[in-house]
């Protein structure tokens, strides 16, 4: 009997927390993740050796874990900054498995087996980009942590090299999945950096499978203030080149009289939903009252395990002649 096959699709934390409520459905996990982060403990690494992002590929493959307890605590585990320089012992052992290997797609496919991990953890691209964003005023900023603090518009994105080639595992992984997630995560920052190696929009745009965007919460600071849901999909569409997006999954419930003042006085605010554009651009929208989860301190974000049931209930549906595994 075939499971069905669900490839996802970002970085930074959304991805992971959307790993691990996925993982407990009968389904085939692909997570191609974004390599482009320079912030943190990755930015050392990645100064100090020429590789690939690993911190939300540590992420990703830690939710996906199926060890003991202690040995996932211990891949996670971040020493202080006066020991080791604060990083994460996952992306240390990350960095010397591509020592090791000399190519970052085995080692995450070798580090895996060891922590035997439930799915297929993929990087988008094998080489240690860039990531530069044009901003309103035409100004360049290159660097994906600082793009997020000049608090400009962003126009577009692309990754340095210019000709960096996707891998050809995360293009199998399009090409063969069920049903493709984007999100959640920041737009311009996790989720359209996988969009644009080569080989990639084509791959997408081809793929039979259903696509999905998880529409964030809240707009972010830096990246998204003022953004409506539909400015969100227009961001990927315009970077794809097509409209390419089936389904939208948002929030619409009334959460502002239960968030914290942190949002207010950053300008973020509820992500709205406009569905007379989201239609025009070819997305269904989904929504579920229980989707946010809000903290004792008023902070915000999905509930992992309402979001992956309204992925396999999509999948479910949608795929009616699929046979998969109970």
């Amino acid at each position: 009997m075939k499971k069905i096959r669900i490839t996802l699709v970002g970085g930074g934390t959304g991805l992971s927390v959307l790993a691990r409520g996925l993982r407990k459905y009968p389904v085939d996990i692909s997570a191609i993740v974004s390599v482009a982060d320079d912030g943190g403990s990755t930015g050392i690494i990645r100064d100090q050796i020429d590789m690939p992002a690993p911190g939300d590929i540590r992420n990703v493959m830690t939710a996906l874990s199926d060890v003991e307890t202690k040995l996932e605590n211990l891949f996670a585990y971040r020493f202080k900054k006066e020991a080791l320089g604060g990083h994460a012992l996952g992306n240390l052992m990350l960095a010397a498995m591509y020592d090791m290997t000399g190519d970052f797609a085995v080692a995450v496919k070798e580090l895996s087996k060891i922590l035997n991990v439930k799915g297929t953890v993929i990087p988008s691209t094998n080489i240690s980009p860039k990531l530069a964003a044009r901003m309103e005023d035409n100004s360049i900023i290159v660097g994906e942590s600082y793009i997020p603090e000049v608090k400009q518009k962003i126009e577009e994105v692309y990754l340095i090299p210019n000709d960096t080639v996707a891998t050809p595992e995360a293009i199998e992984a399009i090409e063969k999945s069920d049903v493709i997630v984007f999100g959640p995560g920041s737009l311009y920052t996790s989720i359209i950096p996988n969009l644009i190696p080569e080989g990639m929009k084509e791959a997408i745009g081809k793929a039979p499978g259903i696509k999905v965007y998880v529409s964030n919460i809240m707009t972010q600071i830096g990246e998204t203030v003022g953004y409506s849901a539909a400015d969100h999909l227009d961001a990927i569409n315009t970077h794809m080149g097509q409209n390419v997006i089936d389904f939208i999954i948002l929030n619409e419930e009334d959460i502002k009289g239960r968030i914290s003042d942190y949002y207010n006085r950053n300008d973020m605010t509820a992500v709205e939903s406009d569905r007379d554009r989201l239609g025009e651009m070819g997305a269904t929208v989904i929504t579920d009252h229980r989707l946010v989860e809000i903290d004792g301190e008023g902070a915000v974000r999905h509930d992992n395990k309402v979001l992956a049931e309204i992925i396999y209930d999509i999948a479910l549906k949608e795929i009616s002649t699929l046979q998969y595994k109970k």
